[in-house]
């Protein structure tokens, strides 16, 4: 019998329990995890020696992980053959924290929010006591003798050279006496969905050894055969005779189904990371397959990007772009990104907001990094520089990616359908890619009605006395296309482009320009036609002329207008309302007043712009109102006449009422 000896953890063990079970690890299935990652630690480290001293595998040459459950003694065993360890190794890993003291430790942590230690067979470790009241450590490495640890996480532990135990070879056993309320972990569906999702991509095979009932047939025997017909009443259910005849017309022997005890080995990982291959030995089915298992999508993605960075940061990844927006897209409560993140192919993480900017949401994919310091635990990581790298590339990756659906026209629509929101939404967020994303809008047009048209092919349709890209928001593409501000614009063969999207007010506010050419609003005033110098002139004696009855308009209006002028941008309609150049548009001030949320004070009535009354001098009525004011500006009928013009201008401006019913009434009045 081998002596037992007993050394105390140099530190509050329990203070440390606390921190890891409460601090650290939020969701308890994190332990086996953290216990296969040390075991593929191990499994590389023997790897790396046999490189050097191949004869180190000759206590073993397969490199594997097993996983056992015993349910009748309520432990679970995670084995590797990995490197082992020796007497001192067991004393003093098990101990890595304890022995440098949970004050210091803590200390350090709270300090530099580094503990990379966790690499070590330590902290993570120590995981296990998250399901387990008592842990066992069976190791043998190749320079010692067979040894066995054991602690319940109280003062000390203890180490015993191992003699009851049947021979490792080489290699680690850990033996976790589970609590009471965490035999979960025993069954075989638990143990396949957390290896699933957290150690799929663990380079060594995974297996999952388990005791399953199986039914078989026997034959039957003459002696009970005899005793079978005395039972038959007795055991119908147990027993079913097979007499078929087969070919050659002689019987079958007859047979009996039994269960009996199997013992099942099944490989858990046998999906391999694709991203760690080159990218030119994948074919498109692989693509696909590995997209359908990572998202659970029925449809095959419309566009992938594979692709490593080198250097001085080292990572891979795989991002695919989905056929169709989910109708969730952006839900305010849904999880922000779909990039999983893995550290050296263990899964760390797939709610990390850092690493995708929110206009990327719909990207689907992995990133998986060599060296990424993972904080205390593998959940937590540090922000830092390394992840801001991570998403600068993963960004120039995506847009890449678009750049060559753009390529395919059918694709590209299918992908702006979708996604087009999330594109607009890039525009008004990311301002160091606003530029490449300019070339991915697609609007419809005053020359463009049924097609949608690029910022691109604009440009080159301008003449070339048009200096600016002239756009136009409304709610719909048929409030726009009849809109009165279109009218000079079209005669002069200017093309406007059609903003009907929420988001466009919010995305063209940023893009103030595109290829040197500035984007102006046609429903803001100080918008220049570029006019000869004789319609300037003409245009300059009418605004002259109607000085008078902008003043009475102005008066009679009050405060409802900042001013009223006259006009070249409408050549049909006899007026119409601008909005100032800096201030809301029509159709922004009507988004705003439908934010349930909206602010309803300051920042509201300070933006929603100065109204200005546009009169058109050459219309009929403009010149009949003209006539009626220079005989008698108190005139009754020309304040109504002014006020249903104003009113009529609202509304095919884009504006809404203050008072439907007033308007009403007057047109009643007529």
């Amino acid at each position: 019998m081998s002596t037992t000896e007993t050394f105390h953890f140099q530190a509050e063990i329990a203070q440390l329990m606390s921190l890891i079970v409460n601090a650290v690890y939020q969701n308890k299935e994190i332990f086996l995890r953290e216990l296969i990652s040390n075991a593929s630690d191990a499994l590389d480290k023997i790897r790396y020696q046999s490189l050097t001293d191949p004869s180190v595998l000759d206590s073993g040459k397969d490199l594997r992980i097993t996983i056992v459950p015993d349910s009748t003694g309520k432990i679970l065993c995670i084995r590797d053959t990995g490197i082992g360890m020796t007497k001192a190794d067991l004393i003093n890993n098990l101990g890595t924290i304890a022995k440098s003291g949970t004050k210091a430790f803590m200390e350090r942590m709270q300090e530099t929010k580094d503990a990379s230690m966790i690499g070590q067979f330590g902290v993570g470790f120590y995981s296990a006591y998250l399901v387990a009241d008592e842990v066992e450590v069976i190791s043998k490495h190749n320079d010692d003798e067979q040894y066995i640890w054991r602690s319940s996480a109280g003062q000390d532990f203890t180490v015993t050279r191992d003699t009851d135990n049947e021979p490792l070879g080489r290699g680690t056993e850990i033996r976790l006496h589970l609590k009471e309320d965490m035999s979960e972990y025993l069954e075989e569906r638990r143990i396949k969905d957390t290896v699933k999702k957290h150690s799929e991509f663990i380079s060594y095979p995974i297996h999952l050894i388990v005791q399953k009932e199986v039914e078989k047939e026997v034959p039957v025997e003459e002696s009970e055969e005899a005793a079978d017909d005395e039972e038959k009443d007795e055991n119908k259910a147990k027993i079913e005779e097979v007499e078929d005849e087969d070919e050659d017309g002689e019987k079958k022997a007859k047979t009996k189904k039994v269960k009996e005890m199997e013992t099942v080995d099944e490989e858990l990982n046998q999906t391999k990371p694709i991203w760690t291959r080159n990218p030119d030995s994948i074919q498109k089915e692989e693509y696909d397959a590995f997209y359908k298992s990572l998202t659970n999508d029925w449809e095959d993605p419309l566009a992938v990007k594979h692709f490593s960075v080198e250097g001085q940061l080292e990572f891979r990844s795989i991002l695919f772009t989905p056929h169709r927006a989910p109708f969730d897209l952006f839900e305010g409560k849904k999880k922000r990104n779909n990039i999983k993140l893995y550290v050296r192919r263990v899964f760390i993480m797939d709610n990390c907001e850092d690493i995708i900017p929110e206009w990327l949401n719909f990207v689907k994919g992995i990133v998986d990094s060599e060296d990424l310091p993972l904080n205390l635990s593998r959940e937590v990581l540090q922000q830092n520089k390394i992840l801001k790298v991570i998403r600068k590339n993963i960004i120039k990756k995506c847009v890449e990616m678009f750049t060559e659906i753009a390529e395919d026209k059918d694709n590209f629509n299918k992908f702006y359908e979708a996604f087009s929101k999330n594109i607009k939404l890039g525009v008004h967020e990311d301002s160091q890619n606003r530029a490449k994303l300019a070339e991915f809008l697609r609007y419809n047009s005053t020359k463009s009605v049924d097609e949608l048209t690029s910022l691109k092919d604009y440009v080159t349709r301008m003449s070339e006395k048009q200096k600016y890209i002239y756009y136009i928001t409304g709610e719909s593409r048929q409030a726009v296309e009849s809109s009165p501000f279109l009218e000079t614009l079209k005669r002069k063969g200017f093309e406007v482009l059609f903003l009907v999207d929420p988001i466009d007010e919010y995305a063209v506010q940023q893009l103030k320009e595109y290829e040197g050419k500035e984007l102006k609003s046609v429903t803001k005033e100080g918008l220049d036609l570029e006019d000869d110098e004789d319609e300037k002139k003409k245009f300059d004696e009418q605004k002259k002329e109607l000085e008078p009855l902008c003043a009475t308009i102005k008066e009679v209006l009050g405060e409802k207008v900042e001013k009223v002028i006259v006009t070249d941008l409408i050549s049909e309609s006899p007026c119409v309302i601008l909005t100032g150049e800096f201030g809301w548009s029509a159709n922004m001030e009507r988004i705003m007043r439908a934010q349930a949320l909206r602010d309803s004070g300051g920042m509201t009535s300070y933006m929603a712009s100065k109204r200005t009354f546009g009169l058109q001098p050459n219309h009929p009525i403009i010149r009949e109102l003209n006539d009626k004011v220079a005989a008698d500006k108190n005139d009754k009928t020309v304040r109504d006449l002014v006020n249903l013009l104003y009113e009529s201008a609202l509304l095919s401006s884009g504006f809404t009422l203050d008072d439907p019913s007033m308007f009403a009434n007057r047109i009643y009045r007529m």
